[in-house]
Order: structure tokens, then C-alpha cells, then sequence
């Protein structure tokens, strides 16, 4: 599989914390090797032009703003996304 670089941007809400360790687990699932970075910095949000968080973003690119979807979907996200 290719180098991907998925993170998580956060303002430090539960809800950010949860979307980050579902991230793991289905970056595990879908055999994705690479670490899950997790970050508190809102100045990246803002850079993005978006206003909520988490932000979930594929190689730089947000997919998910805001959101904290069940496993299923945010595996669909993902993939979708590779």
C-alpha cells in the first residue's frame, strides 16, 4: 500500500479523542501501517479555512470535519479516499 498520512486535528474535546482512536482502529483494518497523528494545534484548522473540529485529514486533504461517524463509516471515508 502507499504512504499515506492520516492525522487528527483537534481542539482537545472528547469527541475529537474518540474520532482518533477510532482512527486507529480502522487505519488497522484497512492493513494502513503507517501511525495515526493526532494534533491540538488550531492554528492548522484555521489554514485549512474550516472553523470545527476534529478534522480528520488524508495526506493534508480534510475528509472529515466535525464529525464523529461509527466504524463502518469512517472506514468507508477512508477508503474512499486512498
Amino acid at each position: 500500500m502507499m504512504n499515506v498520512k492520516i492525522e487528527v486535528i483537534s481542539s482537545g474535546c472528547k469527541k475529537c479523542r474518540a474520532l482518533f482512536d477510532l482512527t486507529e482502529i480502522v487505519a488497522k483494518e484497512l492493513n494502513i501501517n503507517e501511525a495515526v497523528l493526532y494534533s491540538n494545534d488550531l492554528n492548522k484548522i484555521v489554514s485549512l479555512g474550516l472553523m470545527s473540529s476534529p478534522v480528520l485529514t488524508l495526506n493534508d486533504k480534510p475528509i472529515l470535519v466535525g464529525l464523529l461517524p461509527s466504524k463502518e463509516r469512517l472506514k468507508e471515508i477512508i477508503s474512499k479516499n486512498l
